[in-house]
């Protein structure tokens, strides 16, 4: 697959991986869920950053490589 293509799904990925991050935050700032379930969300979302890490330094890229810049909107995912 050509790195740009590499490039365009992981960023998908990535946006998406971003989108979870945050309702899970929210689902667990609202106290509806349960320890056990606190503990899941976090080691999911942990192992979710790990295999991207791995994923882009497998195909040479960095995160501000899968940062589309959208012109005057700015960028497609938040700088952190």
């Amino acid at each position: 697959m050509g790195r740009d293509l590499v490039a365009l799904v992981l960023t998908v990925v990535e946006l998406l991986r971003q989108l979870m991050e945050r309702q899970a935050i929210r689902r667990v700032e609202q106290g509806d869920l349960t320890d056990d379930q606190v503990d899941r969300i976090g080691t999911t979302l942990m192992l979710l950053d790990e295999r991207m890490t791995e994923l882009c330094e497998q195909h040479g890229l960095t995160a501000e490589d899968l940062n589309l810049d959208l012109g005057p909107l700015g960028t497609l995912l938040p700088r952190d």
